[in-house]
């Protein structure tokens, strides 16, 4: 790995901060090239004059969200004081140490469901700008074309060189690391665009053998000398969220067991995006899964596949309206993120920072949300 993409425990801090739900807004403060605390700084600062005039009626909450609330991430007074006057707040929930980390986010925004619904359907504009350098929504059936943009960055390409079962800078599966030794001619010419080439057409079978399977068609990455199930990771991960559980059983079962498992009334794409979080550059394909209701709206977004650092994602943003405050809703985000990056004895020492940007980010973004939905049209 080039020297320019800093220390290990520093790359795997920095990408857990993409972990946070995405701002609408790419050009306020957020854009996370201010250090964390700064760019929380400036975040909170911005969303003041919202507070100022924000004039709730209650400041009782629904009782979903009371409930979780008390048994589930356990705000302090001065936490909860802030979230009914209108405020963002975070919170880190129980994770497995070593490989994950999970925040709890949630603020009430002035403008209606709507708004945000719309927003996160029109995917390559709700995450374009600032760090994402590309998104692009892949097509119903899935088409060789969607990926004719996705370019391999010339370190990922250099080091695909070297790749062996269990010896890998990419995450890939054995497939795939067959695929690149056997179809890219190493010692000729060309070797970036035969590369990218390979990549593609594992990005747009990958995604195919998603649509026909689901889990059980996720990789089983061979990049160290211990495979990763990305399925039993992801199982494992949404067995430690019991929001799905208790409140969104449908959902729950929809993540596990799609496409054998339907939901009705939901909007159901996949896209993917090249990311740079002040890292190495990340291709990552992501399940995005939109259901409205009287009541709630849901926004749940599974991470498939990512070149580099992470095993398996998942956020899951409640829209929940409440009559007593308005036209508004509480924005409610759970994210959870497994990485191979936490764990050992170096492990100890990021996990702690990992944390603390994961809550920045949750933070930022929230904030940035509320002030676009709230901004006079």
């Amino acid at each position: 790995m080039a020297a320019a993409h800093g220390s290990a425990p520093a790359r795997v801090v920095r990408i857990f901060s993409a972990l946070a739900m995405v701002p609408l807004d790419m050009q306020t403060c957020s854009r996370i090239g201010l250090a964390s605390s700064l760019a929380v700084a400036c975040a909170l600062v911005s969303v003041r004059v919202s507070l100022e005039s924000f004039q709730a009626s209650s400041s009782s909450l629904p009782s979903r969200l009371e409930e979780y609330l008390r048994t589930t991430v356990r705000p302090t007074a001065s936490e909860r004081k802030l979230l009914t006057a209108g405020g963002p707040i975070a919170k880190l929930l129980d994770a497995d140490a070593g490989k994950e980390v999970a925040v709890f986010g949630a603020v009430w925004i002035n403008a209606p469901v709507g708004a945000y619904i719309e927003a996160a359907k029109d995917i390559e504009t709700f995450e374009k700008g600032g760090r994402f350098k590309l998104t692009q929504r892949i097509s119903a059936p899935p088409r060789l074309e969607d990926f004719a943009a996705l370019h391999l960055p010339e370190d990922d390409v250099n080091d695909l060189r070297l790749c062996r079962v269990g010896h890998c800078q990419l995450k890939l599966g054995e497939k795939g690391l067959q695929a690149f030794r056997t179809e890219v001619n190493w010692n000729g010419f060309g070797t970036q665009a035969a590369a990218e080439a390979v990549m593609r057409r594992l990005a747009f079978e990958y995604v195919n053998g998603y649509l026909e399977g689901g889990n059980e068609r996720l990789a089983v990455y061979r990049d160290s000398s211990r495979p990763t199930f990305v399925a039993t990771e992801f199982r494992s991960m949404v067995d430690r969220m019991p929001a799905l559980t208790t409140y969104m059983p449908n959902m729950r079962r929809y993540l596990l067991e799609y496409p054998r498992a339907t939901l009705p009334d939901a909007t159901s794409f996949l896209y993917w995006q090249e990311t740079d979080f002040g890292l190495k550059p990340t291709i990552r394909i992501n399940h995005v899964t939109i259901r409205e209701g009287p009541d709630i709206a849901i926004v749940a977004s599974k991470m498939l596949y990512a070149t580099h650092y992470f095993w398996t994602a998942l956020e899951l943003r409640v829209l929940l309206p409440d009559a007593a405050r308005g036209q508004g809703f509480w924005l409610v985000t759970i994210s959870r993120g497994r990485s191979d990056g936490l764990g050992g004895f170096t492990g100890i020492f990021v996990r702690r920072r990992a944390r603390s940007e994961a809550l920045n980010s949750v933070l930022t973004a929230l904030t940035a949300t509320k002030g676009r939905l709230e901004r006079p049209r």
